[in-house]
């Protein structure tokens, strides 16, 4: 995966801007970002007001936005996975942590194909409950797409995850496919040894087959 580009929008009296800078430019000097671009908002403020930017610093590693000071190993970190399936997944878990669920939703309302970010967190047992419920709203918007269908033989694997909770939830995920081929995963299911996940396997079965 090529290093990512990096913006950094910043202002001349901000007191961590000058730390995130320096960061990014041992990063850029390391190759382990691409390119580096530099914005003082207080000699450039259109740049901000296209991007929607009200705060600073406020750094972009490639499609990963980030707000506020961050240290070098973290933006290392985000650097490494910036344009992962992984690195988006986690963006997303930080973003509906911080309740920004509109902005997830705009996000892969723009790109649908970046709804397949949201099924790691699906998976993530330590995931709070607001993260996982901001999950299945953003997966519920999609009920009978294609885009939905597309995730069916994922949602199958996380069918037979070890915690229950996630094999319920992707249960439910199976049912809102409408699709016949999930009828595989759920049946399964209906033997499962929790009764929730039994229950939920049942529903979605019902679901499927109502849609087909």
């Amino acid at each position: 995966m090529p290093a990512p580009d990096a913006l950094l929008l910043l202002s001349t009296h901000c007191p961590h801007c000058p730390a995130v800078l320096a960061a990014l430019t041992e990063l850029l000097k390391q190759g382990a970002i691409g390119r580096l671009e530099a914005v003082n908002i207080e000699t450039r403020p259109e740049v901000a007001q296209a991007l929607g930017v009200r705060s600073v610093p406020w750094t972009r590693l490639g499609r990963i936005e980030l707000l506020g000071s961050q240290s070098r190993s973290e933006l290392a970190d985000w650097a490494a996975k910036a344009d992962s399936e992984a690195g988006l997944a986690d963006w997303f878990h930080l973003l509906l942590k911080e309740g920004q669920l509109p902005r997830v939703q705009a996000l892969i309302e723009a790109e649908p194909a970046l709804l397949a970010a949201v099924l790691p967190i699906v998976g993530n047992v330590d995931a709070s409950l607001n993260v996982r419920l901001g999950a299945g709203v953003l997966l519920e918007n999609f009920t009978g797409s294609d885009t939905l269908r597309a995730l069916l033989p994922r949602l199958g694997e996380l069918s037979q995850h070890p915690d229950a909770r996630v094999r319920a939830d992707a249960c439910h995920y199976l049912g809102l496919t409408g699709d016949a081929a999930a009828k595989f995963w759920l049946d399964a299911r209906l033997n499962d040894e929790d009764a929730d996940v039994r229950e939920i396997a049942g529903e979605s079965l019902a679901a499927v087959g109502d849609a087909g």
